[in-house]
């Protein structure tokens, strides 16, 4: 499963445009962008229906909030993000930064109510040209804005298709989904405060790693998947004067440059996968020693752990203890086409420029 603009070399800044080995979206609107009601709802669905005008530059990343898009009924219709296998045993031949495939660990439930034992995991909701689909994210802490972070963490194929394609669309985050757990088949008729107690949280601004745009795959697997994250700046639906971290009570750090996965004793995922056997209404986890996996000579050797979670999981944070704060360090990329195991990338310097990028853009808001 797997689960935006020119280079340079600073970070990125405002208006769009993009730099450094990151790349951002910003406030710059593409020429068939919606300037109108009547352009709103062509766009409501997914639209500019003509994906093969798709957005792929950082400057023509645009996400406009449209009130009520993301009904109950609608979010439970959302598919797996695009299901990025990769073969059994597949590897740089003779790596001595891959270690032997995990064996599968059963993912497990989550307690319920998700707001008091996993709030800062939620849902991100968007369109694509397949329709509507679903990934997995995080609240993080933000240190430009302690305390009061809108910030959210993902894959970068959950929010941008790569090198053969563009931004996704009418992008939300929401915390805490399903809090109950009740079975997707209920979920269309569960009262709104129980599918989203949060409420909804749509992407103003999105930075991704060049990587990924440059070399990622949707289809399969491969050297861009060592780049495969991403971050989220949001804003409630709703308005409101409070941030998404005040509004949940929770965020969780991120730990750049970490020890490699073979110096760290035992990671946990979560995330909601919603492929088959899974339906995407339950907030599920797994917990294992991680190992390595290198997907091309060059590229940084990824974390994989055994873990059966499938499509839906993609951007869903793996965490570990820190100086008693939950503490992020990947996110689930990819997995095997069995879905006996799953890797994310390693957040070293490429990533803590990504992160930067946007907490330097809002730190002044």
């Amino acid at each position: 499963m797997t689960a935006c603009g020119p280079d340079g070399n600073s970070a990125a800044t405002g208006g769009g445009s993009a730099s450094g080995n990151q790349k951002a979206g910003g406030p710059h609107l593409p020429d068939d962008a919606p300037t109108s009601i009547d352009d709103l709802k062509k766009w409501k669905d997914g639209g500019w229906k003509d994906w093969g005008k798709w957005a792929h530059e950082a400057r023509d990343f645009a996400n406009p909030i449209i009130k009520d898009h993301w009904k109950a009924d609608r979010m439970a219709q959302a598919q797996a993000a695009p299901d990025v296998g990769v073969e059994a045993g597949a590897a740089v031949g003779g790596s001595e930064a891959t270690d032997p495939e995990p064996r599968p660990v059963t993912a497990q439930e989550v307690g319920r109510p998700y707001h008091r034992n996993m709030a800062p995991v939620g849902k991100i909701f968007f369109d694509s040209p397949k329709g509507p689909m679903v990934c997995s994210g995080t609240i993080v802490e933000d240190p430009a804005h302690p305390g009061k972070s809108n910030l959210v963490w993902t894959a970068g194929h959950c929010v941008h298709s790569g090198r053969q394609g563009g931004w996704m669309r009418n992008i939300v985050f929401v915390p805490s989904y399903n809090d109950t757990g009740v079975p997707m088949s209920q979920v269309g008729t569960t009262p709104t405060p129980e599918v989203t107690p949060y409420g909804r949280f749509w992407a103003d601004w999105i930075s991704t790693s060049g990587e990924w745009i440059d070399m990622g795959s949707t289809e399969s697997g491969n050297a861009g998947s060592a780049y495969d994250f991403a971050v989220l700046h949001v804003r409630p639906e709703n308005g409101g004067g409070k941030s998404l971290q005040e509004t949940v009570g929770a965020a969780a750090q991120v730990w750049f440059n970490a020890p490699h996965a073979d110096r760290i004793s035992s990671i946990k995922a979560f995330g909601y996968p919603a492929a088959p056997p899974y339906d995407g209404a339950r907030m599920m986890s797994c917990y294992d020693r991680p190992g390595r996996l290198t997907m091309q000579q060059g590229t940084p050797a990824m974390d994989r752990i055994g873990c059966t979670m499938t499509g839906g999981t993609s951007g869903g944070g793996w965490f570990v203890g820190r100086n008693g704060k939950l503490t992020l360090i990947s996110n689930t990329s990819i997995s095997s086409n069995a879905h006996t195991w799953l890797a994310g990338p390693y957040l070293g310097p490429e990533a803590q420029r990504v992160f930067d990028s946007v907490t330097r853009k809002f730190a002044g808001q």
